[in-house]
């Protein structure tokens, strides 16, 4: 086997989007960096269930505005 062909390993601390923490070793960052989730399966719809419309850059406001006379007539 080679020697030095593997990534050096140490120890992070990873913050889940509800604020719970914990420990693990990576190979991402450096020795005591903090590496904050924008989204992990406690937010995910794929493990929650629940679908939540985020409108980024007014997409939705652009939509309603754009479809807003397809309504059926009354």
């Amino acid at each position: 086997m080679k020697a030095d062909i593997h990534p050096k390993y140490h120890t992070i601390k990873v913050v889940m989007t509800d604020g719970t923490e914990f420990e693990t070793r990576s190979t991402w960052g450096k020795e005591g960096d903090v590496m904050r989730l924008e989204i992990d399966s406690k937010s995910h719809p794929a493990w929650t269930g629940v679908h939540r419309m985020i409108d980024s850059g007014g997409q939705v406001a652009k939509f309603n505005k754009r479809f807003a006379n397809l309504g059926l007539k009354k």
